[in-house]
């Protein structure tokens, strides 16, 4: 609990917002959150394994450690089928000595070596194995890194794909996305008489109209006579002109409508965006906006996961208005704003229940527990460590089109596992009679060892051929 001071503080790996949250006299502090530029005194009221953050740490362990192994299709089969082979040896054997001509016991002895080695399974050990060496090197090529094999087949079974906001959707860093200069103003001449005022403050926003300035190479003069009156916003003298920036409500009480404004001003709200203004000497100079943009390759990537008629959610630390404004751009289904760690683990178990498999994307260390919680954990690799330890699936792009490369090669490496099963079991069942000489009594053909050998071997070269080709996937949205 803050004691006495001021300042602003970086809560990001906790909420996952950008935005430096204000602190004063009473307000709650986090151990592990980066203070800015004030002085806080604070008083500790939770240490070791009682602070929020080792509490995330447990939230993780327990969700790892409740997820159940995948028992593969091929260990099913196996589990009945050796058995099976060795019985159908020992029938092969038993009828050749009863009914076979003279020498019974040695054609007994090659059918009965016949049909154990035709029916070896290697083909359906490499079945699997193979698929999933080539499809995870595959999707290394494209950025995604499959940390867990089993992700691949979970992957292809989701019905939901959950996304952080900040990081995920949107870039994760505060920008000037909007500056609209009145008729006579200068774009540069007015941004850079904003950022001189601006640059006294130690206000996230003040920072990135600053650091806008700074990426168009402008010159910042010196300032004078600098005032920040609370609750409304600031003013200083630049070059012998009173430059004065706020919210509307600092402009109307400054006599200066804002009028002129008001369409785009309706617009950015609609895209949670809240517009500040700027007047000189006493005349409006410009609108503008400072907001977390979103990333270009989100609509498309959102588009494309409905078009494969999955559902997409947001679930984030950030405001109930700015999470509906960004899910209406982007045609989000589902929306859980104004949640901590803990509750974005409910939110997910709540999917769950509501849709069925659930593939969680995020980047910080607050979507860890819920990374570990869902079914398929994603992390964008520009994120922290914490989350990418938790994911199963790392995305090195930082676009969310990786999400949708990842699913598309999920299917086409289980469909590639699910031919080279059927190639494998179809060719024992076929062949396995052939071996036992079932066609002995109607044309007197035998299968040699040798034989049975080679057909064998060419079944596990069909197998890893067929794999393979996975080598050539191509990745759905590999342009954006």
């Amino acid at each position: 609990v803050v004691i006495s001071g001021s300042s602003f503080v970086d809560e990001s790996m906790l909420t996952g917002e950008p935005v430096p949250v204000e602190k004063t006299t009473d307000a709650k502090v986090i151990g592990g959150t980066v203070n800015q530029a004030g002085s806080l005194q604070v008083q500790v009221e939770q240490v070791g394994a009682n602070t929020v953050l080792a509490h995330i740490i447990r939230l993780v362990e327990q969700a790892q450690g409740s997820k159940l192994p995948i028992q593969g299709l091929v260990d099913r089969v196996t589990l009945w089928f050796v058995p099976a082979v060795m019985v159908a040896a020992l029938l092969t054997f038993i009828v050749w000595m009863i009914f076979a001509p003279v020498p019974a016991l040695s054609l007994a002895l090659v059918n009965a070596v016949a049909v154990l080695i035709i029916a070896c399974p290697c083909a359906m050990g490499l079945a699997t194995p193979t698929s999933i060496m080539v499809g995870t090197g595959r999707a290394a090529q494209l950025g995604i890194l499959f940390r867990q094999g089993q992700a691949l087949q979970e992957l292809k079974d989701v019905k939901v794909i959950a996304v952080d906001k900040t990081g995920t959707l949107t870039e994760g860093k505060p920008q000037l996305t909007d500056f609209t200069v009145t008729t006579g103003q200068q774009d540069d001449s007015v941004l850079a008489l904003v950022a001189a005022v601006e640059q006294q403050s130690e206000h996230p926003i003040a920072q990135a109209i600053v650091l806008a300035a700074e990426e168009r190479e402008l010159h910042i003069p010196a300032i004078t006579e600098f005032q920040s009156i609370t609750g409304m916003g600031v003013q200083a003298t630049v070059d012998g002109k009173l430059v004065q920036i706020g919210a509307d409500r600092f402009m109307d009480s400054l006599g200066v409508s804002v009028a002129d404004f008001s369409a785009q001003a309706q617009q950015l709200g609609e895209q949670g965006k809240s517009p500040m203004y700027a007047a000189i000497d006493g005349q409006l100079a410009v609108m503008m906006a400072v907001s977390d943009p979103i990333k270009s390759s989100s609509k498309a990537a959102i588009d494309h996961l409905h078009q494969q008629g999955l559902k997409v959610a947001m679930i984030t630390g950030d405001n109930q208005h700015t999470a509906n404004a960004i899910a209406k751009q982007l045609g989000i289904d589902h929306v859980v704003a104004q949640v901590l760690p803990e509750a974005k683990v409910e939110a997910v178990k709540a999917l769950q229940e509501k849709y069925g498999k659930v593939a969680y994307v995020g980047d910080g260390i607050n979507d860890a527990p819920a990374l570990a919680a869902a079914e398929v954990g994603i992390a964008i690799g520009t994120g922290t460590d914490i989350a990418m330890d938790a994911a199963d699936v790392v995305l090195m792009s930082g676009h969310l089109t990786g999400v949708i490369n990842a699913l598309a090669l999920s299917k086409a490496t289980l469909r590639n596992i699910s031919q080279n099963l059927f190639w494998a079991f179809a060719y024992n069942i076929a062949l396995i009679p052939v071996a036992a000489g079932i066609l002995y009594p109607i044309n007197g053909t035998l299968l040699s060892p040798v034989l049975a050998a080679t057909a064998m071997a060419l079944s596990s070269v069909f197998v890893v051929t067929n794999a393979l080709r996975l080598r050539g996937f191509k990745a759905p949205l590999e342009a954006i």
